[in-house]
């Protein structure tokens, strides 16, 4: 009996053990990770034009000091309800905003409809921790952004052919379809574009 009731407790202080470790690893990721809920943004923005970003120090901060926030302006696609729409838009936030990578997209939502959309972005080095930045929005409703290999610009067309194309290779951002299928090899070549001085520009193919 003795060796029964020893065995019991060394179970219990075992488990005792492992439900602690448990719970520390949760609460370390839970501390790492920064940021608003992805889960609160599930509409999907597609940036595929940011034609340039300077840097804004906010008020009272010396020139010195690290710039609180980044302007820019571009074009881009939101996804919403399985339906894109074109939009330009200017940005004023605390992390660069940079074209998307391929087909990639940054997760989004309203915050002021059809004026003001909030999309999340990577912490450099930290993909895990995100910052919110605000887009001012000129909506392009039935317009859809595409990328013309032609003359390497950034062109507007029906957004019904866009639908066309996402249904043709299962391409459905909102679901974490972000690879389309049979879009060949290799994207277009990025074009050269002349930036203010001082300035950065960046440009990501669309869709072919």
């Amino acid at each position: 009996m003795k060796v029964i009731e020893r065995m019991k407790s060394m179970r219990r202080v075992l488990l005792c053990t492992v439900g602690g470790l448990a719970g520390c690893l949760a609460f370390s990721t839970a501390v790492e990770a920064r940021g608003p809920d992805p889960a609160d943004y599930p509409l999907r923005v597609h940036v595929l034009k940011n034609t340039a970003f300077t840097s804004r120090a906010r008020q009272g901060r010396t020139v010195s000091d690290t710039p609180d926030y980044l302007e820019g302006r571009g074009a881009a696609d939101l996804f919403e309800g399985g339906v894109p729409m074109g939009f330009l838009f200017k940005y004023d936030c605390t992390e660069p905003l940079r074209a998307s990578e391929g087909y990639a997209t940054y997760p989004a939502r309203w915050k002021k409809r059809d004026k003001v959309l909030e999309i999340l972005l990577p912490e450099p080095g930290k993909p895990w921790n995100t910052d919110p930045c605000g887009l001012q929005v000129e909506t392009r409703p039935g317009l859809a952004f595409f990328w013309n290999p032609d003359d390497y610009t950034v062109t507007e067309q029906p957004a019904a052919k866009f639908q066309e194309w996402m249904a043709k290779h299962h391409y459905d951002p909102e679901k974490d379809l972000d690879l389309p299928l049979d879009v060949g090899p290799e994207p277009a070549p990025k074009p050269k574009v002349t930036a203010e001085p001082g300035t950065s520009t960046s440009e990501t193919p669309g869709p072919k």
